[in-house]
């Protein structure tokens, strides 16, 4: 019941994840499931990748339950970093984004690296095996 409970706290976020996911599929991505995960990559999601604010270069991206991969090799190197983050949607639910980019706007207000001195970002990647400081 737990992670079903989950699962619907990250729902809204995962609906955006599945929509730019599907219209990457459309641009000849491929899709697969990786337990609660649906994981996206190719063309679409790179060019998303490329445009969308705050996260434009990055190699992987987590909306909810899905993750978003420039290509296969980002999506096997950045797997365990994003399914740190499908954990903290699990936790913060729809207040996940807004919650990570107040994070963001005070770091960057207060001359720190966003992304990096990020909480959610530094917990991603102690999670992961990387201290980053």
């Amino acid at each position: 019941m737990l992670s079903v409970l989950r699962i619907l706290w990250a729902l809204p976020w995962t609906v955006f994840g599945l929509a730019v996911g599907g219209l990457g599929l459309l641009a000849g991505g491929r899709a697969q499931r990786r337990g609660r995960v649906i994981e996206f990559y190719g063309p679409g999601a790179a060019w998303f990748l490329r445009i969308f604010p705050l996260v434009a270069g990055a190699s992987a991206v987590t909306f909810g339950h899905t993750v978003l991969a420039r290509d296969r090799a980002a999506l096997e190197s950045a797997r365990s970093h994003e399914f740190v983050h499908v954990r903290q949607y699990e936790r913060w639910g729809l207040f996940f984004v807004p919650a990570y980019l107040i994070c963001w706007l005070v770091l960057w207000i207060r001359g720190k690296n966003p992304y990096h001195d990020n909480p959610f970002e530094k917990e991603a990647y102690r999670r992961e095996g990387w201290d980053r400081g």
